[in-house]
């Protein structure tokens, strides 16, 4: 009767401690995805105004073309942006798309241009002379 007792509470702890152990590991992963994530805020401006912004939650390292194209639906020719959110560059007059981040003009493609967390993007539609 005693070997009974002793099989069950040994068999019950080796449950408990697999058990316990499995749900550890299943939490790092989760904590570790959370922590890699930085957040990136993108403005459109359109004729001189504000017209669309939002913020999106990116993988580090990510570009800015992957936040660009998770938020809005673009188009590009030869790695030019020629659309975005169906508002389209118009060659004729000389209008293009053209981006800043934090404030200073990009020296890289949007394709290229990595993305930092709290990062500001302006994507500006307007005349270049």
């Amino acid at each position: 009767m005693k070997k009974n007792k002793l099989a069950v509470i040994t068999g019950l702890a080796t449950i408990f401690t697999f058990t316990f152990a499995g749900y550890e590991t299943t939490q790092t992963p989760t904590t570790v995805s959370a922590a890699s994530k930085i957040h990136v805020t993108y403005t459109l401006k359109v004729n001189n105004k504000n017209y669309k912004k939002r913020t999106v939650k990116l993988a580090k390292h990510s570009t800015v073309m992957q936040g660009l194209r998770k938020l809005w639906h673009v188009k590009s020719t030869n790695g030019f942006i020629t659309s975005i959110a169906g508002k389209s560059q118009n060659k004729a007059k000389h209008v293009y798309w053209t981006y800043t981040i934090n404030g200073k003009f990009a020296n890289k493609g949007a394709t290229e241009q990595r993305v930092g967390n709290k990062d500001k993007i302006k994507f500006t539609l307007a005349k270049m002379n």
